[in-house]
């Protein structure tokens, strides 16, 4: 951008920011969309909601990626440089859903040993005295004068 004048960096700053604002408008359109503010009859679809889901995941990953590229100037940097700063912002992502997937685990795990602590035990299991069943037949070894 070093080699465009002061009114031609000016439109190219313009056009990026009429693009951004239209990828905006559009998230927005299809978030009011899946959640039925639109088309009240598409509300309960399951397969739309995840649809439009992977598109708006697409559309900010487009808006980051103009971001990066235009206003944070990586499309005139070297591709080292350029690769220094996508491969770290990568693994941050990957970090991210990791522990949510992770904390999601936890979660399920800490409702079910509440379910365990809610359960009610047995009476009879309470009062047997030992581990043997009373049914349990025991085989006693006699020592014959050994």
């Amino acid at each position: 951008m070093g080699h465009l004048s002061y009114e031609e960096a000016k439109k190219v700053v313009y056009k990026g920011l009429v693009l951004l604002a239209v990828v905006t408008l559009i998230e927005v359109f299809f978030s009011l969309l899946g959640k039925g503010h639109v088309i009240p009859a598409l509300k309960g679809i399951t397969w739309l909601h995840y649809l439009i889901g992977m598109l708006l995941i697409a559309l900010s990953l487009y808006k980051a990626y103009f971001i990066i590229y235009e206003f944070m100037h990586m499309r005139y940097e070297v591709k080292g440089l350029a690769m220094s700063v996508l491969l770290p912002t990568l693994l941050l992502i990957w970090a991210i859903i990791a522990f949510f997937q992770e904390g999601n685990s936890w979660k399920n795990r800490r409702e079910l040993i509440k379910e365990k602590n809610v359960e009610e035990v047995d009476e009879g299991a309470s009062k047997q005295e030992s581990m043997l069943l009373k049914d349990t037949y025991i085989l006693r070894l006699e020592e014959e004068g050994i």
